[in-house]
């Protein structure tokens, strides 16, 4: 097996790490992605998908492995990020870097059509740069070969990884549905509608991506999902105009390519022969030939694809596509077949990707193991990280090369990376206090009821533990009904539901009832109460009820709408963003229900796709950081980050951003309230675990001496918390931070 050294993290993912790396023996540079076997399904389908791809516009695969805990793939290392990032580091490009990119967008989304596979999820962070510039799709995890059933082929991978059984087979269709949805912003109407992805599609997702770079915005963006459907299927995309400005306009050019990609008949859409032949592009595309021949085979191998059984093997050749330059402009056509060969251009071969996926003949879908106990030499070695058996004085002889017994193997790389963090984190780092109720923040009243007016029975929580199936189908109706009675208006009426949501505040706070009341129509009844209880003394319940329930359940179904409920409290906080009182009542259930499907994502078989959290609910608790913010409301945020990051979960990962180390660097130096400076220092330990760079970020901030002076001068607990991650930064393989703590006087 080859050999690879592994350099710094470069990137992460859902369940995944993007590591630079380099063939051993050569200075061959490579991309190595370390992926949990949970993502199977998706991994397996891009390497079958690219396996042949060779094209400037598409990132290379080269070979992948299979270790204990993890899928490896080695890729072409791209250093110059992704198009996302570009997008929202310089807001908006200007129209001629925009054709100069969206060349190469076009040519190699030509390139993959040719080739016969749908990309299905196109949006720009899977759109990669080179060092030079040029952009390349990566990624194809969701995408498909023409004509296929995707759910089918997860499905059957799923099923030959558990040995083809079905006894999982109902409960796991709903996820793999799931698992299979791209992005909705850049979704064609007619996917929206239940339609398959199809080559239409994506050029309507591209129309979206050019839109996006000018503009800075996609063409249809909202944080509800309901809304954004709505504008996708229903409304035109607003006339696209640069961020910041108010006269630089597209021209005639664009804005008649953007209508014809972004038309919502798929009929009435452009397509290739049109793209290619449009004035935007200025005669870069001029030429285009397709023969009869080309075009009935490409219709005969798309019609095999179709049947599910051309394997690898029996591909037949797609119509090689090469780009010439075409006189001093710097122009360049696309020539096919014959015509190919007669211009000079290369000749590559381009097969159609693998379509089969039999369960009696996978082999060539399956990765090279490194699961041999025999074999002793490492496929990945880390690159200044020592060895178990290198002693103090090989700091004497850094160009020591390790034996093969003394290298990392990179299937325990895992195991070692577990072990370490078991040691760094012990359980007091880890501990989890409430948000709700919790008196080092906010000291609540207690909460009482009138059980002689209450509109319903006065259950104990031990009664209801014990009712039948039918009566608490009744209680649970008549709670409902109690709260969606809205003719009523008056004190009386308000009266009532204030002392109905008493009562359940005070039943919500047992383990088994919050349980089962969080998981029925209950809840999505509460959820609408924030939107329409009459005054803000019953959202107040509403939200203490609702936060109760997220604090105390120890099981959350599929199925329970938790994500319209934090989107709620995310549009309330938004809304009321300068009330200090309102934002008390509005972050602890809040950071409850963030907290519980981030506890829940590890019981899940497909953790992570069932709850989405919108990207404004992460916006709205950092600026609840920030300096000047009232200090319960900055207690209250630390506190959200601090649980949330308790977690190894997605959920975790959207506090990791340049700003939050500092942030709460900031509040733990400046803070004069003693259980607010331990929060910040706490969520700040807890996010490195998640991440190396948010520390990074606070010595790059502050400098190395002033983070030194709190490790002195702090308490014990605070003390804890600092070295554990100066410990967890090191142990994460940050070669570059760690020759610089070596280097700092000021350390020893």
């Amino acid at each position: 097996m080859e050999n690879f050294i592994l350099y710094e993290e470069i990137g992460t993912g859902r369940k995944s790490v993007v590591y630079k790396g380099r063939r051993k023996g050569s200075i061959h540079f490579v991309a190595i992605i370390c992926s949990d076997k949970s993502k199977r399904p998706e991994i397996t389908n891009h390497v079958r998908l690219t396996h042949d791809i060779k094209h400037e516009n598409v990132v290379t695969f080269y070979e992948w492995y299979e270790t204990s805990n993890h899928l490896w793939l080695v890729v072409e290392l791209c250093t110059g990020g992704s198009l996302e990032s570009v997008i929202t580091q310089d807001e908006c490009l200007s129209e001629d870097v925009v054709r100069e990119f969206a060349i190469d967008l076009v040519k190699g989304l030509r390139y993959i059509h040719d080739a016969g596979i749908v990309f299905s999820d196109l949006t720009p962070s899977k759109i990669l740069l080179d060092g030079p510039g040029t952009l390349k799709y990566s990624n194809f995890c969701l995408s498909k070969a023409e004509g296929e059933n995707l759910e089918e082929f997860f499905t059957l991978v799923t099923a030959e990884e558990t040995g083809g059984g079905d006894g999982k087979e109902n409960t796991s269709r709903t996820s793999i549905k799931n698992r299979i949805q791209g992005s909705p912003v850049y979704c064609a109407p007619e996917v929206v509608k239940g339609g398959d992805p199809s080559t239409s599609s994506d050029l309507w997702a591209l129309g979206c991506i050019f839109y996006e770079m000018f503009s800075g915005k996609p063409p249809f963006f909202s944080e509800t999902f309901s809304e954004l459907i709505e504008l996708i299927l229903l409304e035109d995309p607003p006339s696209p105009r640069q961020r910041g400005t108010s006269s630089c306009k597209p021209t005639q050019e664009f804005q008649s390519l953007l209508k014809g990609l972004l038309q919502k008949d798929p009929q009435k859409r452009i397509n290739w022969t049109q793209l290619l032949a449009h004035p935007f592009w200025r005669g870069v595309f001029s030429e285009v030939h397709t023969s009869k021949e080309e075009e009935e085979d490409i219709s005969s191998s798309s019609s095999v694809g179709r049947s599910g059984v051309c394997s690898s093997s029996q591909s037949s050749a797609v119509t090689p596509v090469s780009v010439t330059s075409q006189g001093p402009g710097g122009g360049h056509r696309i020539v096919q077949g014959e015509a190919a060969g007669a211009a000079g251009a290369e000749e590559p071969v381009y097969m159609h990707p693998n379509k089969s996926f039999r369960l009696d003949n996978v082999t060539e879908l399956r990765p090279k193991s490194a699961l041999d106990k025999d074999t002793r030499e490492s496929i990945f070695l880390l690159s200044s990280r020592p060895t178990p058996r290198m002693s103090c004085t090989a700091r004497d002889t850094p160009n020591r090369t390790p034996l093969p017994q003394d290298s990392v193997v990179v299937s325990g790389l895992n195991d070692i990376s577990c072990c370490i963090k078991d040691l760094v984190y012990i359980d007091s780092d880890l501990a989890v206090t409430p948000i709700m109720d919790n008196p080092k923040i906010l000291k609540t009243a207690p909460v009482r009821y009138d059980s002689k007016t209450l509109c319903v029975r006065a259950y104990s929580v031990e009664k209801l533990s014990c009712l039948s199936p039918e009566d608490w189908r009744v209680f649970l109706q008549q709670l409902c009904s109690s709260l969606e009675t809205q003719a009523d208006k008056t004190t009386a009426a308000a009266r009532s539901k204030l002392n109905l949501l008493c009562y359940l505040c005070t039943i919500a706070a047992h383990k088994d009832t919050a349980t089962r009341l969080i998981n029925s129509q209950l809840f999505p009844v509460l959820t609408q109460q924030l939107r329409l209880a009459p005054n803000w003394d019953v959202k107040s319940k509403v939200m203490r009820v609702l936060g109760l329930l997220a604090s105390h359940c120890t099981e959350l179904r599929e199925e329970t709408p938790v994500t319209e409920a934090v989107v709620m409290f995310t549009e309330l906080i938004r809304e009321n963003f300068r009330n200090s009182k309102l934002k008390q009542c509005l972050l602890p259930p809040l950071g409850e229900l963030l907290y519980l499907i981030a506890t829940q994502e590890e019981k899940k078989e497909y953790p992570g796709e069932l709850w989405v959290v919108p990207a404004a609910a992460y916006t709205v608790l950092m600026r609840c950081l920030r300096e000047g913010e009232d200090l319960v409301v900055n207690h209250m945020a630390c506190k959200i980050v601090e649980n949330v990051c308790t977690m190894v979960s997605h959920y975790g990962q959207g506090f990791i951003t340049g700003e939050m180390g500092p942030m709460l660097w900031y509040l733990f130096t400046h803070s004069t309230v003693d259980s607010l400076r331990v929060s910040a220092i706490s969520a700040l330990c807890r996010i490195t675990r998640l991440s190396a760079s948010a520390f990074q970020s606070v010595i790059d901030k502050v400098g190395l001496p002033a983070i030194l002076a709190s490790l002195v001068s702090g308490i014990s607990r605070v003390q804890q918390h600092i070295l554990t991650m100066f410990a967890a930064m090191l142990a994460s393989g940050a070669h570059a931070q760690l020759h610089r703590l070596v280097q700092e006087r000021t350390l020893w």
